[in-house]
C-alpha cells in the first residue's frame, strides 16, 4: 500500500467536528427560516469526500460546496452547523436548520419524517476488512460482529440482515476503522468514499469488490418547511441541469 499513513489524521477530524460550524463560532438554537438572508444547513463532518473538517476547522467537501452553489443561487449567507449524524432529522423538525446534507440516503424509513429534495449524488455502501479476512462476500458477514455508524443507512441495513447482536455501532466511521484496526470487529460497512480513505489511511485494510448496495443521496427539509424545499430543491435541480453538481462532484471524486 506505500508509505504508512496514520489514522490519527482522521481520528483528529472527528474529534474537531462536533460543535464545529464552517466560518462560526457555534451554532445558534433559534428558529433556522433564513433569517437576515442567512441559509443554515447541518451535517456531519466525518463523511470525506462529501464532508469533513479541515486544518481550521471549516467543514469541506462536496456537500459543503454544493451548498454554498445553492445558497449563492438563491442570494442568501450559508451557515454550516456541525451536529452528530442521528441529531440531523430532530433538528430540522426542531427548525434548528433549514435543510440537512450530509451524504444522507433517501430513504423510505427518512422520508416518513422528513421531505427530500431531487437526488443529487449516488453512494455506494462498500465492505471494508482486514487484508487477511476470510470474508469475501456479504453473505461472510452472518455471525460476524460488524461495526457501522450510528443512524446511517450501513447502521439499518446490517441490524435487520444480521440482526442487532451481530452490529456495533460507532459515532463516526473513522471510530468503527479504528476498532476494525484493533480486533474488536470483523468489518465495517459505510459508504464507499469515506470508506477509501479510511483504508488508505491504514495499513492491513481493504475493500471487498462486492457492493452491499447503491443509494442515492439528497438534501433533507423539514416537511412543514414547503417555501424552503421549493427554493433549495429548485436550486438543486438547476444545478443539476447545467452541470454544476457533476463537476463539484468530479474536484473530489476521480473515476
Amino acid at each position: 500500500m506505500g508509505m504508512k499513513k496514520k489514522l490519527a489524521g482522521l481520528m483528529a477530524l472527528s474529534m474537531m467536528a462536533f460543535g464545529v460550524m464552517a466560518g462560526c463560532g457555534g451554532a445558534q438554537d433559534s428558529g433556522a427560516q433564513a433569517e437576515g438572508g442567512t441559509l443554515r444547513m447541518g451535517t456531519n463532518a466525518t463523511f470525506p469526500p462529501y464532508e469533513s473538517v479541515d486544518e481550521n476547522n471549516n467543514v469541506v467537501g462536496i456537500d459543503a460546496d454544493i451548498a454554498q452553489t445553492v445558497a449563492d443561487k438563491l442570494g442568501m449567507k450559508l451557515e454550516i452547523i456541525n451536529m452528530e449524524f442521528d441529531a440531523l432529522i430532530p433538528a430540522l423538525n426542531a427548525k434548528q436548520l433549514d435543510f440537512a446534507m450530509a451524504g444522507m440516503t433517501a430513504s423510505p424509513e427518512r422520508a416518513e419524517q422528513v421531505d427530500f429534495t431531487t437526488p443529487y449524488a449516488t453512494g455506494i455502501q462498500a465492505i471494508i476488512v482486514p487484508e487477511d479476512s476470510q470474508i469475501v462476500a456479504i453473505e461472510d458477514l452472518k455471525d460476524k460482529k460488524v461495526g457501522v455508524q450510528t443512524g446511517t443507512t450501513g447502521d439499518k441495513y446490517c441490524s435487520d440482515d444480521l440482526g442487532e447482536e451481530h452490529v456495533q455501532r460507532f459515532e463516526s466511521g473513522v471510530v468503527a476503522t479504528q476498532a476494525l484496526v484493533n480486533g474488536q470487529i470483523d468489518a465495517v460497512v459505510i459508504d464507499n468514499e469515506p470508506a477509501k480513505a479510511y483504508v488508505e489511511a491504514n495499513e492491513g485494510l481493504k475493500i471487498l469488490d462486492t457492493q452491499y448496495t447503491v443509494e442515492d443521496y439528497a438534501a433533507a427539509i423539514a416537511k412543514d418547511n414547503t417555501e424552503m424545499y421549493d427554493k433549495i430543491n429548485g436550486a438543486l435541480e438547476e444545478l443539476k441541469a447545467d452541470g454544476t453538481i457533476d463537476k463539484i462532484i468530479a474536484q473530489y471524486i476521480h473515476e
